[in-house]
């Protein structure tokens, strides 16, 4: 999990070099098609075993995950690296919440506790002013929403569909839509939403090195992490996986990130132990 953590943390450094040359949207094409040719050749020597019966909702995990990788990807470019990290990670605490509305799933006082630290980290990290939070911290608290749902429809899909095939659902639209997105640009005019809307710019040669290191990183962190809830318990994974906010931290400051401030500090701290809270009562 250390090695999956930094794997991450690497491959959000490549999409922060990669944010200076070309926009959100098409990084995220090219991180979901890289993603979708891996798992396609595996479908050649192991065909998908399933019984499917929720294409709806094979649809939404796509469309949520789309969503939510093209918010993280998006704050990366104007926020230190380890900061939106950190709102990524908020995911745990909004899977406890989601359980407990969507699937029945009880919410222990510590748990409850773990997700009011939670948010008071947010705050402590967005600074909102009064009540406002600003776009980049709203997309970053809805990227870790995002994901949240797409790993609670997860424990829905497994029943019914192939592990490759749910997490094709979310690369194939991934790919799709940014690329539909992309070819309809020229014909909207003086788009306001450039987090939807942006033209194709052609990589260059370290634009191309960049986005292969973005995807070989990725999937090697999707590898790791895998194996490593295979090898013991989530909880312990679960912990271990927040050192990929430290790691981001240290890579963002590398490539030009300033430190963060004492409060910062602190709201990093709380969404960790928060994390970290919900996960261990969890799993107890």
């Amino acid at each position: 999990m250390l090695l999956a953590s930094l794997s991450f943390a690497f491959m959000g450094g490549f999409v922060k070099l990669l944010t200076t040359s070309m926009p959100p949207l098409e990084i995220t094409f090219f991180r979901n098609s890289i993603g979708v040719v891996l798992i396609g050749v595996t479908l050649f020597n192991n065909p998908l075993k399933q019984i499917g019966g929720k294409p709806l909702l094979l649809l939404f995990r796509g469309m949520i995950g789309f969503l939510s990788l093209l918010a993280y990807f998006y704050i990366i470019a104007f926020i230190p690296l380890g900061e939106a990290v950190t709102y990524n990670k908020l995911s745990p605490i909004f899977v406890a919440l989601f359980a407990y509305i969507f699937l029945g799933e009880k919410l222990s006082l510590w748990a409850l506790v773990g997700v009011v630290l939670g948010f008071v980290g947010i705050v402590l990290i967005a600074k909102p002013d009064g009540i406002a939070f600003d776009l980049y911290s709203l997309l970053g608290i809805f990227s870790g929403i995002g994901a949240a749902l797409a790993y609670t429809s997860i424990r829905e899909l497994r029943n019914y569909y192939d592990t490759r095939a749910i997490v094709l659902s979310f690369m194939v639209t991934g790919s799709v839509v940014p690329l539909v997105l992309m070819l309809l640009t020229p014909c909207v005019p003086n788009p306001k939403l450039e987090i939807f809307f942006s033209s194709f710019v052609m990589p260059s040669s370290t634009d191309w090195f960049y986005i292969l290191g973005m995807g070989l990183f990725a999937t090697l962190s999707q590898l790791l992490m895998t194996k490593a809830y295979e090898l013991s318990y989530a909880a312990i994974v679960g912990t271990i996986s927040y050192t990929n906010i430290i790691f981001a931290m240290i890579i963002g400051i590398m490539l030009g990130d300033s430190f963060p401030d004492n409060w910062t500090l602190l709201g990093v701290v709380l969404v960790i132990f928060s994390g970290i809270l919900v996960l261990y009562r969890k799993t107890k």
